[in-house]
């Protein structure tokens, strides 16, 4: 049975940050795919929702590379799986929260 995808805000504003400068550096022809991939991803998640790597064992958090410099990070619960950040990996290591 497929779990429910819930955005937090802090994932739901950094993936909106990641596509607005998608949209203003590299256009629309970069910007739709990624956006079709992250949402193709989150539909193979619903299913297969140990798919990612641990990142943090005692909060259970856990981490997908959605493409090269974007990770998204997410934490499973019993009805539903909720995203917690998209990660710009181009960033600073002490950034990362998990």
């Amino acid at each position: 049975m497929a779990l429910k995808i819930q955005w937090s805000k802090k994932a739901d504003k950094s993936f909106d940050k990641i596509l607005t400068y998608l949209l203003l550096e590299w256009g629309e022809n970069v910007a739709r795919p990624f956006v079709k991939k992250v949402f193709d991803f989150l539909d193979i998640l619903s299913e297969f929702p140990e798919l990612g790597t641990i990142e943090n064992l005692e909060k259970g958090i856990r981490g997908f590379l959605i493409v090269k410099q974007i990770v998204v990070f997410y934490k499973i619960t019993e009805k539903e799986i909720i995203l917690l950040d998209f990660f710009d990996t181009r960033q600073h290591p002490e950034k990362k929260k998990y």
